[in-house]
């Protein structure tokens, strides 16, 4: 047990319960910064990053906020190509050297654009007119669905990150859903995406699973924490707090 992990879940765990966004996106690069191997951030991120989720979907489930198809036509592009990922980048490993720099590189520039994704989200979420491909019935946008969830989820099982943040902004820009069915449909659809990236992860020894065990001592209560005050605090200005620090992490990773 390390109680500077757990204090470190405690820390993003609260600030995903207080903003909705942020998990992934600061505790992988946290994790290289302390020094981890960065297969071993990524591996081990997807897993936790699937225990919590698995939660957030239930709940969803529950509430009626999936939107069920979606979530199928994302997942038949996202979960093949992150497969396509990792055992892409697993195969390169036996041949290069420079995996480490790789994902450093990738994590960065992918966390700035998580951040840049995070405060298009914060503030245009409710001021965007609709657009002609909002308009369009889901069954008519099945291939471009299908094709976001396929560049989407290379990304996510190269580096762990977008699983949300970017999901998210392409639901806001191309289709029309109340906020609580997006929310419920990102997670859901992150759930299953990150599931298997990290059972793929866990086969490839990728994964600290005492690292796991601490982060979720932190998280959990931290969660619930965040979510009891964050009613009664503007979401926006954290929001934007939290983009900021993603910002500068991608900046420190790279």
């Amino acid at each position: 047990m390390s109680i500077g992990i757990i204090l470190m879940g405690l820390f993003v765990g609260f600030l995903v319960g207080l903003t909705g966004v942020g998990g992934a996106s600061l505790l992988t690069p946290l994790l290289i910064l302390m020094g981890i191997n960065p297969s071993i951030a990524v591996g081990t991120d997807l897993v936790y990053n699937s225990i919590t989720k698995l939660f957030g979907a239930f709940q969803h489930w529950r509430q009626k906020t999936v939107n069920v198809q979606m979530v199928k036509y994302l997942a038949l592009g996202s979960i093949p190509s992150a497969v396509v990922a990792i055992v892409i980048f697993r195969y390169f490993e036996s041949y290069s050297h420079n995996q480490e720099l790789i994902i450093r590189h990738a994590l960065g520039y992918i966390l700035i654009l998580v951040s840049l994704a995070t405060i298009i989200r914060t503030f245009f979420e409710k001021n965007l007119p609709p657009n002609r491909w909002q308009l369009k019935p889901l069954q008519e946008k099945k291939g471009l669905t299908i094709l976001i969830g396929s560049i989407l989820g290379f990304i996510v099982g190269l580096t762990s990150l977008g699983s949300g943040s970017l999901f998210a902004v392409a639901m806001i820009y191309l289709y029309r859903m109340t906020t609580s069915e997006m929310v419920g449909t990102d997670i859901t659809h992150a759930f299953l995406l990150v599931s298997v990236a990290g059972l793929l992860h866990m086969g490839y020894g990728n994964v600290n699973y005492m690292l796991v065990a601490n982060l979720l001592l932190g998280s959990i209560p931290g969660v619930i924490m965040g979510s009891t005050i964050s009613t009664k605090i503007p979401a926006r200005p954290l929001r934007t707090i939290v983009a900021v620090l993603i910002f500068v992490s991608g900046l420190k990773v790279l």
